[in-house]
């Protein structure tokens, strides 16, 4: 071969394996990642709209229904043993399925997209992660009380892992092709690319740093392109009339409002809490086994449906019946106690889907509510009780999202309406406010925190946990390793540490012994045998460089 000719070939090699490392470790900032965003965008909105497709095939398949969107009127005429068999049989399905292909029988969903961006590079399970969106899918269309949007992002979250995987790309870049992902996912679920790409950035990601903004927008404008050329340019609720706002003398009823909602989110959420915990415990007690528990939440299900067909599903019906006034003030009391009792009920039988719908209902309940109070006490100062529920929509799903901006955002996208920002706003801010302060932030990370994943607090708090102690002690053979004697001594003393730990359980005991050192071990017959030591200063040293690197990807 001619001498110029291999120089090429070499100087094209080197260039291509420049471009390549670029792209895995550089790829955000790059022109050419936004190639990839929109691809990401694109496949994660197709997806979305898939499984949308799936979950109205399947739901008009098995109750027998021309338009699921009205659903719930067309149940009250079913047979009551159809509508009480239907959630039993989905709930089985479900559980047969978790326990084959998940080892703890929990469907995957938003909080664990949110632990893979923050603690495993932008990665989630692929196992369970498939598992998990069939049982959402079949949840859904069998009379769950639940969401699209849970499902849908993790749908997106395992594209964007398999993404990942592919280029296999470092912890930066896998964490903003998670969030193109879900992005376009959010975007072509609603029809909402603002709050599609703000939803990502806000809680998924959990920071607005620039290099992620620009390919997450086109991901988001792919997803939405999507929904569009299937359903076209409409909202996905239609509001009665024009809302205006009393703007000086209206305003304190929304604060007032933005206080209600976030109580409303709280009992929401706790209410789910608690009703996974006894369901936990009686199950622990009976010795039920774990795939009968989908099951016995669906009879539940099944037998409020026959008194409130309303809890079947997404609930867009009685959300947009809220919206448009067309019910009374007891009417949207009732419904919003049920509703948030079913959502319990299917959440914590370990059903599948996701919160934003159910909340977005129970708020939308809520408002009306109290716009009905509102207008009734000072009718002459009021606006339409169509907008305190709107602004009750949003109240009540940003308090449970912990996203007030997204959230803000996706309510007047679902509405098309812009002129009621001032309300929704005051609403949110107040409810937000509020909820934050009696749970852990939002729904997601309080589900985390009782898994004890601790992000609620932020980095400072979660990466002590990525570290594990074998990767950060020295060996007996490395140079500056401590003592072999001495490390026999304080194991007898019972100062160690296991290697399988992580620094956030070395650290605390650091500060308790005041020592320099702590023996590393495994367990072999119950005995502690030596691997080597981890010293403060080297435990100190990984996390304060997990710190510095958390804070340059936030801030470039």
């Amino acid at each position: 071969m001619p001498r110029h000719l291999r120089q090429q070939i070499d100087e094209t090699r080197r260039r291509c394996a420049e471009g390549w490392d670029l792209l895995r470790h550089k790829g955000p900032s790059q022109i050419q990642f936004w190639f990839i965003a929109l691809l990401l965008g694109v496949a994660s909105g197709l997806a979305a709209i898939a499984f949308r497709g799936a979950v109205e095939w399947l739901e008009a398949t098995v109750y027998g229904t021309d338009n699921v969107n009205t659903l719930h009127s067309f149940a009250e005429e079913l047979p009551w043993l159809w509508v009480l068999l239907i959630p039993v049989f989905g709930g089985i399905a479900v559980g047969v399925i978790l326990h084959v292909f998940t080892p703890d029988g929990r469907v995957r969903s938003v909080p664990d997209v949110i632990e893979g961006a923050a603690l495993n590079d932008g990665r989630v399970e692929k196992k369970a992660g498939l598992a998990s969106v069939l049982c959402s899918w079949i949840t859904l269309s069998t009379g769950g009380s639940t969401g699209r949007e849970g499902p849908v992002v993790h749908i997106a979250a395992l594209a964007s892992s398999w993404v990942a995987n592919l280029l296999r790309v470092d912890g930066i870049t896998g964490r903003d092709l998670l969030g193109c992902a879900v992005a376009g996912a959010v975007s072509a679920s609603f029809n909402a690319p603002i709050a599609g790409a703000l939803f990502a950035l806000e809680v998924v990601l959990r920071h607005f740093a620039l290099h992620a903004f620009a390919p997450i927008v086109v991901a988001s404008a792919a997803g939405t392109v999507i929904n569009r050329l299937v359903y076209g340019d409409v909202t996905e609720f239609t509001l009665p009339g024009t809302t205006t706002v009393e703007f000086y003398l209206e305003l304190p009823a929304f604060f007032l409002l933005g206080l209600v909602c976030g109580i409303v989110a709280v009992i929401m959420m706790r209410t789910i809490f608690f009703a996974d915990d006894l369901e936990t415990n009686l199950q622990r007690r009976l010795g039920l086994p774990s795939w009968l528990r989908p099951a016995l939440a669906g009879c539940l299900l099944g037998g409020l449906a026959i008194l409130f067909p309303h809890i079947i599903g997404v609930g867009y019906e009685t959300t947009s019946r809220a919206l448009t006034g067309s019910m009374g003030l007891g009417e949207a009391v009732m419904f919003a106690v049920i509703k948030v009792a079913a959502v319990s009920i299917t959440v914590a039988g370990r059903m599948g889907g996701g919160m934003f719908s159910p909340s977005l209902m129970v708020g939308a309940l809520t408002g009306l509510a109290f716009g009905h109070i509102a207008t009734g006490v000072v009718p002459e100062m009021s606006s339409a009780f169509t907008l305190y529920a709107l602004a009750g929509m949003g109240g009540v799903a940003a308090a449970v999202l912990g996203a007030p901006i997204s959230t803000t955002l996706i309510v007047f996208e679902l509405t098309g309406d812009w002129q009621t920002g001032l309300a929704v706003m005051v609403s949110v801010s107040m409810s937000t406010a509020l909820a934050s302060r009696a749970v852990n932030r939002s729904y997601f990370l309080t589900q985390l925190e009782r898994r004890n994943v601790r992000l609620s607090a932020g980095p400072q708090s979660y990466l002590l946990a990525m570290f594990r102690v074998q990767g950060v002690m020295r060996k007996p053979t490395d140079k500056g390793a401590a003592d072999e004697e001495t490390c026999l001594e304080m194991i007898e003393q019972g100062l160690f540490v296991q290697a399988s730990a992580t620094l956030e359980t070395a650290l605390p005991r650091f500060d308790r012994s005041g020592v320099a050192f702590l023996p590393v071990v495994t367990m072999q017959d119950d005995e502690p045998v030596l691997q080597g030591a981890l010293f403060h200063v080297d435990a100190l040293k990984a996390y304060n460089r997990a710190l510095a690197a958390t804070a340059a990807e936030e801030h470039r």
